[in-house]
């Protein structure tokens, strides 16, 4: 598969219910409002011409208020409920061109869901209920049982595969329904407001693990919630939905800075700004970098003329080493700067939250290091420049 295609394609997806969708659907797309439709024919719009991508690897989170149709929309992918029309793609295959004997196998072995409801069987211990889609499956015995062993490790219940549902509590009772859809190795997730039912508590603790998981698995998931708070949590891309369209896509920053309509300005207006602007969205370029092998001397030149706080150090290859402040090298003459480094972790990176930057310069840190994945140097950021990215993004959702 091309590494640049989506895993999941959703095209035009439309759900009219009720017994006049036939009639309601040419009115639809002759351009009527959703009410206008229901007054001459009856029927419901759960969802208009719903059209995104999720890629492969990435938690997309799907949410709006009550009524928007994200649990509709989430429930056409895999076809519990039946589009009116559009598609939705999984790879290859058109889900929504599959006959009743094909989608039931396309279930089994390409989709896992997860609902709010753990829907474990209260007669079954939790390795036997992980065991429960393999089982249906035909897996041999001794296979299911070490996948659904290794899918309850992997969720952290480790030691508890024969203990009964009602000895768990929630937050434990859930992991268990996500080993269950993880043990069939999916190639992308469902999840259906998935945290919803827990105390906030064990909901951020599931979140943050949810997160870890897709990290190390690389699942494709699709996520439903009303809240975004989780949402942004999750992190990556969000599908904003209102009385069954989307309104905007984009991740929350997008949101912030671009709303597309009033909505979507409410929607975002109580948002913990240091807690969606990432560090890379802050940073500046250092105006104070010197290579390791550079002396003392020298590198409080550069220090001094350009008014920074800390010299950044760097490799030959450009990759982050520390910093040294001005009192080290006042006091160090021609040593080389990789035998002065006074401070190895001042840097975040760039995808981190301002929220991480706010913690590492609160510890006193004059500036820090914006790295990226193989400690590249890729910026820096000082107070200031916390203050300028506030004073950006509140001008941007005033405006």
């Amino acid at each position: 598969m091309n590494a640049k295609r989506p895993r999941v394609q959703v095209r035009g997806l439309t759900k009219i219910f009720g017994d006049e969708a036939g009639a309601a659907l040419p009115l639809l797309k002759a351009g009527q409002s959703r009410a206008e439709v229901q007054k001459a024919t009856g029927a419901v719009i759960g969802l208009q011409d719903v059209s995104f991508d999720v890629d492969e690897g990435e938690i997309l989170v799907v949410m709006g208020l009550s009524g928007s149709g994200k649990s509709t929309c989430l429930r056409c992918i895999n076809r519990l409920i039946e589009p009116t029309s559009g598609s939705v793609l999984v790879d290859d295959t058109d889900v929504t061109a599959l006959n009743e004997r094909e989608l039931m196998e396309f279930r089994r072995t390409r989709f896992g869901m997860v609902f709010q409801q753990f829907a474990l069987f209260p007669h079954r211990t939790i390795l036997r209920n992980v065991e429960y889609g393999l089982e249906v499956q035909g897996v041999a015995p001794d296979l299911r049982r070490d996948r659904a062993l290794t899918a309850i490790e992997t969720v952290g219940l480790k030691g508890w595969d024969q203990h009964y549902p009602s000895q768990l509590s929630g937050g434990m009772q859930q992991r268990a329904g996500l080993a269950r859809a993880l043990a069939l190795d999916p190639d992308v997730l469902l999840m259906d407001e998935a945290f919803s039912a827990l105390d906030p508590l064990i909901r951020r603790d599931m979140q943050q693990e949810l997160v870890a998981l897709q990290r190390r698995l690389k699942k494709t998931i699709v996520f439903v919630s009303h809240d975004l708070d989780e949402a942004i949590a999750l992190g990556g891309r969000i599908v904003l939905m209102k009385d069954g369209r989307v309104v905007q896509q984009g991740t929350a920053a997008d949101f912030l800075a671009n709303p597309a309509d009033d909505y979507v300005r409410r929607f975002v207006e109580h948002i913990d700004v240091l807690g969606v602007v990432t560090a890379g969205d802050a940073m500046r370029m250092p105006a104070a970098v010197k290579p390791w092998q550079s002396t003392a001397a020298e590198a409080l030149a550069i220090l001094i003329q350009s008014g920074e706080p800390v010299v950044t150090v760097v490799c030959h290859e450009g990759r982050f080493q520390g910093t040294v402040d001005a009192e080290t090298l006042k006091q160090a003459g021609d040593t080389e700067l990789r035998l002065l480094l006074s401070d190895r972790e001042a840097c975040v990176p760039g995808t981190a939250t301002l929220n991480d930057a706010v913690a590492k310069l609160a510890s006193g840190r004059g500036e820090i290091a914006v790295i990226g994945p193989d400690r590249e140097l890729k910026g820096v950021i000082a107070n200031a420049d916390l203050v300028a990215a506030l004073a950006r993004r509140r001008s941007e959702t005033t405006h």
